[in-house]
C-alpha cells in the first residue's frame, strides 16, 4: 500500500464519526493532498448510486464528493441495508449478493468479506496518497469483536493509526473514551494516537481540567475539541439524525408565508437526504412525522423511499396513516411519492417471489395513480436523466431536464395513456419514471435526488404557493443545492483547521502538511 490511512473509530454509533471524515477529506484535499475515503462495511438505508451503478453508503459518496473526487465503489466494498427480522440485504462491490440474517452474515460471509475489503483497499491506496478510513459503531462491542470487520482489524491491516471520536453532548464524554480503550486488547489500544472530541457546546476552559486528566489517564493527546455546528447541510449517515428534527418547525432564511410540508417518517425509510435541500428554502417548514395525529394539515405530503414498500405500506394502513393521507389529498393537500412512496401510489402491488418482503405477496395501494407494480429481480441501480414530459397539466414544471439515481426493485403498468410523466432522457428512451395527476395535485417519481434539481423544486414549490393563492418567489432567488454543499465542506474544513492541532495530526500521519 502506497497511502498513508488515518481511520476513525468511536466510542458508539452516532458519535459523528462520518462528517469528521468528510471534513478532514476536504481540510487535506485543500492542502494538496490527493485522499480518499473507505469504510469496509457500512450498514446504512442512505445510499448512493455511482457512475458505473454500484450501490455504496451515502456517507463514502459524501466524503468522496469533499475530496473533489468521484464516487466509487472500492470506498465501500460491504454495504448492509436492513429489511426486516434481523435481515440484511448484502451489497457487494456495488451489487446486490443475497439477503442474509445477522447470525448467518457473520457465521458464512465474513471470512470471504474479509478478502473483498482486502483487494478494495490496497486499489484505492495504490491510487492516493491519504485514505481516510471510517470505522463503524464501536471497537468495544466485545460480543462483536470476533468477527468485526470494520473496526480494528481494517486498522491492522491499513497500518492505520486510529483517532477514537467520542460525543460530549451525550454527557459521559471520559467515561466513554476510557471504557472504551479499557476493553481494547493491548495490541489494539496501540493502534489508538489520540482523541477527537466532538459535538462540545460551551466554554472551552471549563473542559481544561477534564482534557488534562484524559490525557494524563491515557497518555495520548486530545487533538481537537469540535464545536457543535447546527445546520451543517452535509447529508447524515441514516435515519438516526432525523429523531433530533422530528416535527422540526424552525428552517433556515425567513418569509411571512411559510409551506408546511410532512415527510412521512416511515420505519424503513431510506435516502432521506432527497429532502435536504427543502430544508434550506427559506419559505419551507419540513417536518419529519410518524404518527397519525401529528400530520396536521401540511400543504404537502411526501411518501419517501423505503427499503421494504411492501412492509411500510402496511404500517401507512395499519396506524391509520393511509386513511388520513386519502383523507388530505380528497382536501386538496398535494402528494408527492419517490421510489417507494411512488410505488405506494399506485392501485395494486405484486410481489410473487417476495423480492421486497417475506410477508407480502399482494396488496392495495393508495389508488392515486393508475397504476400497478410487480416486483421482480433483478434491482435497478443506475445514475439517469430524465425529462419532463411537454403535457399541458405540467405548467412551468413541463420539459424540465432532471439528473438524479434510481435504485429500485419493480416495473410499473400504466393503466392510462396521455398521463403527465417523467421519462428517460436520450436515445429515443421513452420509458416512464414519474407520472403526474392533471391537476398536479400529485407526483410521483422513481428518481431519488429530485429535489437537488433547483429548478424543478422551485417551481413545485411555486406551484404549491399559488394553490394558496401566495405569489412564487423568484426563481434567480432559490437555493443553489450545489453551491451549498461546497460551502458546506469548506465551512466544515474550516472548523476542524480551527479546532484540531494539524501539526500532530501531520505527525501521526508521518507527512509534511506545512509547504501543501
Amino acid at each position: 500500500m502506497s497511502a498513508v490511512c488515518l481511520m476513525l473509530q468511536g466510542t458508539s454509533s452516532n458519535v459523528g464519526k462520518s462528517i469528521l471524515a468528510a471534513g478532514l477529506c476536504r481540510l487535506l484535499s485543500r492542502r494538496g493532498f490527493k485522499v480518499a475515503p473507505f469504510k469496509s462495511q457500512n450498514m446504512a438505508l442512505n445510499s448512493y448510486v455511482t457512475r458505473g451503478g454500484g450501490e455504496i453508503g451515502r456517507a463514502q459518496a459524501v466524503q468522496a464528493e469533499a475530496a473533489g473526487i468521484e464516487p466509487a465503489v472500492d470506498m465501500n466494498p460491504i454495504l448492509l441495508k436492513p429489511k426486516e427480522d434481523m435481515t440484511s440485504q448484502v451489497i457487494v462491490m456495488g451489487t446486490p449478493l443475497s439477503d442474509m440474517g445477522a447470525a448467518e452474515y457473520r457465521r458464512d460471509y465474513v471470512p470471504s468479506a474479509l478478502n473483498v475489503v482486502k483487494e478494495a483497499l490496497q486499489r484505492l491506496c495504490s491510487r492516493f496518497e491519504v485514505v481516510i478510513i471510517e470505522g463503524a459503531g464501536s471497537p468495544a462491542e466485545v460480543n462483536l469483536r470476533e468477527r468485526d470487520i470494520a473496526n480494528m482489524e481494517i486498522a491492522l491491516i491499513a497500518g492505520a493509526p486510529v483517532l477514537l471520536v467520542a460525543d460530549i453532548d451525550r454527557g459521559g464524554v471520559f467515561a466513554s473514551i476510557i471504557g472504551t480503550l479499557e476493553l481494547l486488547s493491548p495490541g489494539e489500544r496501540n493502534l489508538v494516537s489520540g482523541f477527537l472530541i466532538n459535538k462540545f457546546r460551551g466554554d472551552l476552559n471549563l473542559l481544561k481540567d477534564g482534557l488534562e486528566f484524559l490525557e494524563g489517564r491515557t497518555g495520548l493527546p486530545v487533538l481537537g475539541v469540535i464545536p457543535y455546528v447546527r445546520d451543517l447541510g452535509i447529508d447524515e449517515e441514516d435515519s438516526v439524525s432525523l429523531l433530533e428534527r422530528r416535527n422540526r418547525v424552525e428552517n433556515i432564511g425567513g418569509g411571512e408565508f411559510k409551506l408546511e410540508i410532512v415527510v412521512l417518517r416511515l420505519p424503513r425509510i431510506s435516502n432521506y437526504t432527497d429532502f435536504a435541500p427543502l430544508e434550506a428554502e427559506p419559505d419551507v417548514n419540513l417536518r419529519y412525522v410518524e404518527h397519525v395525529g401529528d400530520i396536521g394539515n401540511p400543504h404537502a405530503v411526501i411518501l419517501p423511499g423505503t427499503k421494504s414498500t411492501t412492509a411500510d405500506l402496511e404500517f401507512l394502513y395499519s396506524q391509520g396513516l393511509a386513511g388520513r393521507i386519502k383523507e388530505l389529498f380528497a382536501d386538496g393537500t398535494v402528494l408527492l411519492g419517490i421510489c417507494g412512496g411512488f410505488q405506494m401510489m399506485g392501485e395494486e402491488l405484486h410481489d410473487p417471489v417476495l423480492t421486497e418482503s417475506d410477508k407480502y405477496k399482494s396488496q392495495q395501494g393508495l389508488g392515486i395513480f393508475p397504476m400497478d407494480i410487480t416486483y421482480s429481480s433483478p434491482k435497478i441501480t443506475r445514475q439517469v436523466k430524465a425529462l419532463i414530459s411537454s403535457h399541458s397539466s405540467w405548467g412551468d414544471l413541463a420539459g424540465i431536464n432532471l439528473e438524479g439515481y434510481e435504485i429500485r426493485h419493480g416495473v410499473s403498468e400504466i393503466k392510462t395513456e396521455d398521463m403527465p410523466s417523467m421519462n428517460l432522457a436520450g436515445g429515443g428512451n421513452r420509458e416512464i419514471i414519474g407520472l403526474a395527476t392533471r391537476d398536479m395535485a400529485a407526483v410521483g417519481t422513481y428518481l431519488h435526488d429530485l429535489f437537488h434539481n433547483d429548478l424543478f423544486r422551485r417551481r413545485w414549490l411555486n406551484l404549491l404557493r399559488r394553490r394558496k393563492g401566495f405569489p412564487p418567489l423568484k426563481e434567480e432567488n432559490t437555493v443553489d443545492s450545489r453551491k451549498r454543499k461546497e460551502e458546506a465542506y469548506d465551512h466544515l474544513a474550516d472548523v476542524l483547521e480551527e479546532n484540531i492541532d494539524l501539526d500532530r495530526l501531520y505527525k501521526i500521519l508521518g507527512v509534511k502538511g506545512a509547504n501543501r
